[in-house]
């Protein structure tokens, strides 16, 4: 009993139907289907039976919902069970759960008409009932509109309006006995309190009102005065109009307008109106450089004052000129502010007539109103552009700072903004001026930035800058501008206004108060800040204040900090730190936490921070995006033909004789490497794609008719002016001592820093691309998929020469020609030569062991190292193979236990899987044992073996399986193939 309830408690309840169903553990009973049941119930049966059946169920199973029949008939079961008993005891339980099944479902058929018959009703009667309720609403809520509508109000009105009528005549009779009495004294209270509309009310009604009564002598008098009055007013309104240029005041401009619409003069109003902001305008910039310039000059000598305005802007200093031009964006703001208002003024106005019911309003004089307000925003803008352009071009920019120029652009961006709002203008005066000035300091600001990249790049030593492993573009000030909500075009200085609603334009921003030129230069101190002051270490405290410890005095630290050089006197930053201590402070302290940081010079952060400045300038000034990309794109040209010129050249027969090489730096020695093995591998050859890169680069940005200190930008050509001249490498890098595996370091520096720049270069082409215009932007494509994607394909040619130099081939060669290969028995022994090879590689690897604890060392660089060497070590064992006279079939598999070997030991110094030209030797190897057919369909398929191995090849063959005319045959389908190479 225990143990069925245990077994039952683990599986879970279940419906009574499975519960006795699965009493039973020797058959397995299915519960009935609807199915069965409704066949079961279809069946005949005797009526009396089943409520037999059904009278025969316990009265407990009714008891409530609450009850466990499955409990109820476990405890029943007696202590001794009996199989015949229960199963016979089951099949009646089966039997009564049938029976009820049955009656439940013939008393569902039973009532179901009934049902569905009701359930209609109810539905109709509440569809009616809805519909009554609406139709009752209805008509309450319309008769209570007739009652407030017609009946209370319109009966009300008319009782009220009666009223107020012979009030008003009454009230009106009494005020003309009484102007008449006190006109002067009011009209001159009323223009002290500057009530121009109650003034001109008053003289207009004293006027009807002494035609009337002017058979009296003293009213005769007091009319012509009042005209003379009349026009007194005109005069002080017409000073009034003019003060809403500056400040607008809505209740001073209010009583303007009612005082010029009471005159009858609305649209002169309008004419005055303009005339006024057109002298507003020239009377503010006017007063406003005229200022600066005295102030500047120090004197108070008058003859600034009679200059023309164009005159005057051109003795604006340039330390007063980013003020002044502040001060009068300032100033024409308000104006511009004024007449913005002046027509929200009228807009509303004329909404306020319209919905009075009993306006006068005259149509001809509203249409005229507003299409000369809407004339004059083209007018005065274009003003204002005249004014701002004269300014513009009235001082020569391109010595600026570029922070300060960056500030001159933010701010005429900010007053196109302006003018866009103002009236929908691209303000093409502006662009075109500031375009000019701008393509005028971005050529002299471009041409001095290459000269000091090339400053920078002969001086950099190729050492690992220190900067966190997360370190990116976007920490860097320069790029803040990316992550800005608004346009592009803003800058730094208005991050405080990028929390507005970006919906709102400027005239709603500062609606009650403020002007968008005040913050222009507060923040330029704050975008000084260079984010990576503060990098180094990332977790550790201590190795935060070691690398803080000579982060404040390292020269690191003010090439970060400062700006290149000195933009005026073109200075370089002096360096306070010898470069051989920073070097011994980052070997013992930098490298406890640089396992993931990217590699990286001070010459990379500089050329990357001056992108960052390119971009701003192209963000503010969209028309010389195009002008600014292509200098952008010079920057990284130079910065990779400098990697190339320094570290991938060597005194081989280079592959174009548009880019000679450099023996002096490259270092590679004729007896290290031997010429086949440049020119038969094709390991050390640069890429069709980057060797035509690089020859447009020196054909379009390289100036190789002028040495070091000669070349500048004073060369008479004018094409050389845009030219460059090509950089040397710093004498302090030393690329000859096999110590260091020839510079290794500095090659790996040098190259993984030019990678990780073009890195950054394809995270910027999407924001690049939104900014070059469309007809332009095959250059752009262009760029990144010829130059930029290239940059990873130098390593082959700078790794390869320290692969070539790494291993002394040449050795090996001299160990092989010792070697006896006609032997007639078959050897157990490898040859020497193959563990002095090993030797070479496991030197190879513990140098460059030593070398990775000094600069991280990434994976794609070691596989490469490793792929040259190996595959250079392949292509001289091949040659040594060529060098036989004589070789036997022994002789064959002893070059096959010696390259086995050889691969044996290798894989064990090398993770790089699969061995690189594995099958070059072991098919040279075997190519000794095909027949005459074969070989020379192999000849045909194999031309990457030289002439000279495939000759050797033929003739040691001879005598063996290959007789004198094969050879002839056979050497004269090697010449076949190498005539074409002639």
């Amino acid at each position: 009993m225990q143990k069925i309830k245990s077994l039952m408690a683990r599986q879970g309840l279940k419906s009574p139907q499975e519960s006795v169903v699965d009493m039973s553990p020797v058959e397995n009973l299915r519960t009935p289907s609807k199915e069965e049941l409704r066949e079961l119930r279809e069946q005949p049966t005797d009526p009396q039976a089943e409520q037999e059946i059904i009278d025969s169920i316990e009265e407990v199973y009714y008891s409530s919902d609450s009850f466990d029949m499955v409990q109820y008939e476990l405890e029943k079961l007696p202590p001794d069970l009996n199989l015949q008993e229960l199963e016979e005891y089951r099949d009646k339980l089966k039997r009564q759960q049938a029976a009820v099944s049955k009656r439940v479902a013939d008393l569902i058929l039973e009532k179901q008409p009934s049902y569905v018959k009701e359930l209609e009703r109810v539905t109709s009667l509440q569809t009616n009932l809805q519909l009554a309720a609406v139709i009752c609403t209805n008509a309450r809520r319309q008769l209570r509109s007739s009652k407030e509508g017609f009946t209370e109000a319109s009966l009300g009105l008319l009782a009220n309006q009666k009223r107020r009528q012979l009030l008003t005549g009454l009230l009106k009779s009494l005020r003309t006995i009484k102007t008449l009495q006190r006109t002067d004294v009011r009209l001159s209270e009323m223009l002290e309190e500057e009530d121009y509309p109650g003034a001109i009310q008053l003289c207009l009604e004293c006027q009807k009102a002494a035609s009337t009564f002017k058979h009296y002598n003293c009213i005769s008098e007091l009319n012509s005065k009042l005209q003379d009055t009349l026009e007194q007013i005109e005069e002080q309104l017409d000073v009034a109009l003019s003060k809403t240029c500056k400040h607008f005041d809505v209740s001073h401009y209010t009583k303007v307008q009612l005082a010029y619409k009471l005159l009858g003069k609305t649209q002169t109003a309008m004419d005055q109106l303009h005339m006024h902001f057109t002298q507003a305008i020239h009377n503010t910039v006017f007063q406003v450089v005229l200022g600066y310039v005295e102030l500047c000059a120090g004197n108070a000598d008058t003859k600034f004052q009679k200059m023309q305005y164009r005159d005057l802007c051109t003795h604006i200093t340039p330390d007063s000129y980013i003020p002044c031009l502040t001060d009068l964006c300032k100033a024409l703001w308000e104006v511009m502010l004024s007449y913005h208002l002046t027509i929200l003024w009228h807009d509303e106005h004329y909404k306020e007539e319209e919905a009075a019911p009993a306006a006068d309003v005259s149509t001809v004089g509203r249409s005229y109103v507003k299409k000369k307000l809407e004339h004059g925003l083209t007018r005065i803008w274009q003003d204002v552009q005249l004014k701002v352009k004269a300014y513009l071009l009235g001082t020569d920019m391109s010595n600026f700072k570029y922070d300060d120029f960056i500030v001159v652009l933010d701010v005429i961006s900010r007053l196109m903004q302006v003018g866009e709002e103002f009236c929908g203008s691209k303000s093409e005066v502006l662009q075109e001026s500031i375009k000019r000035q701008s393509v005028n300091y971005f050529k002299n600001y471009h041409r001095t930035r290459l000269e000091e990249l090339r400053m920078f790049l002969e001086n950099e030593t190729w050492e690992l800058c220190p900067v966190k492993s997360n370190f990116s573009i976007a920490q860097l000030h320069e790029f803040k501008f990316m992550g800005q909500c608004r346009s592009p075009s803003v800058s730094p200085s208005r991050q405080s206004e990028s929390i507005e609603p970006v919906d709102l334009s400027l005239f709603e921003q500062y609606l009650q108060g403020g002007n968008p030129f005040e913050m222009q230069i507060d923040n330029k101190e704050e975008e000084t800040e260079d984010v990576l002051a503060s990098n180094g270490y990332e977790s550790d405290e201590l190795e935060k204040c070691v690398y803080q410890d000579y982060d404040s005095d390292s020269d690191v630290a003010d090439e970060l900090k400062q700006d290149y050089v000195d933009e005026q006197t073109g200075d370089v930053p002096v360096k306070s730190v010898s470069r051989e201590t920073l070097r011994s402070q980052k070997r013992s302290d930098y490298n406890l936490n640089r396992a993931n940081a990217p590699i990286l010079t001070n010459t990379t952060l500089n050329v990357i921070r001056l992108v960052g400045k390119y971009m701003q300038m192209m963000n503010i000034l969209k028309p010389i995006a195009f002008d600014v990309i292509h200098c952008v794109s010079q920057l990284f040209d130079y910065y990779l033909y400098a990697v190339y010129t320094f570290f991938g050249r060597n005194d081989m027969n280079m592959p174009s004789a548009s880019l000679p090489s450099q023996g002096s730096q490259a270092g590679l020695s004729r007896q290290t490497a031997p010429v086949y093995l440049y020119e038969s591998s094709g390991l050390g050859l640069i890429s069709s794609r980057l060797r035509t890169t690089l020859s447009r680069i020196q054909e379009s940005l390289i100036d190789m008719e002028t040495g070091g200190e000669t070349a500048g930008p004073h060369a008479p050509a004018e094409e050389r002016k845009e030219k460059v001249p090509i950089p040397y490498l710093s004498q302090l890098v030393v690329l000859t001592a096999s110590e260091t595996l020839y510079g290794l370091a500095e090659r790996v520096v040098a190259t993984e820093s030019l990678v990780f720049l073009a890195e950054q270069f394809e995270l910027l082409q999407p924001h690049l691309d939104t900014m070059m215009p469309s007809a332009k932007k095959p250059f752009l494509q262009q760029f990144y998929s010829q130059t930029v994607s290239t940059a990873s394909e130098l390593r082959k040619p700078i790794y390869w020469i320290v692969a070539a130099k790494a291993i002394d081939y040449e050795q090996m060669l001299l160990l092989m020609v010792g070697v006896k290969w006609d032997i007639k028995e078959i050897m157990s022994q490898h040859n020497v030569y193959v563990d002095v090879l090993l030797k070479e590689f496991e030197k190879f690897n513990q140098k460059l062991g030593d070398v990775s604890k000094i600069v991280r060392i990434p994976l794609p660089v070691s596989n490469v190292l490793w792929e040259h060497c190996i595959r250079l070590a392949n292509r001289t064992l091949v040659e040594g193979y060529a060098n036989v006279k004589k070789c036997s079939n022994e002789g064959r598999a002893l070059m096959q236990l010696d390259f086995q070997q050889f691969l044996m030991k290798l894989e064990k110094l090398t993770d790089l899987r699969p061995i690189p030209d594995k099958e070059f030797v072991e098919t040279y190897i075997k190519a000794y044992y095909l027949t005459e057919n074969d070989m020379e369909q192999f000849i045909k398929n194999h031309r990457e073996y030289s002439m000279k191995q495939l000759t050797n090849l033929v003739n040691v063959c001879l005598g063996s399986h290959i007789n004198k005319k094969a050879r002839q045959k056979l050497l004269s389908a090697i010449d076949d193939i190498d005539r074409p190479k002639r």
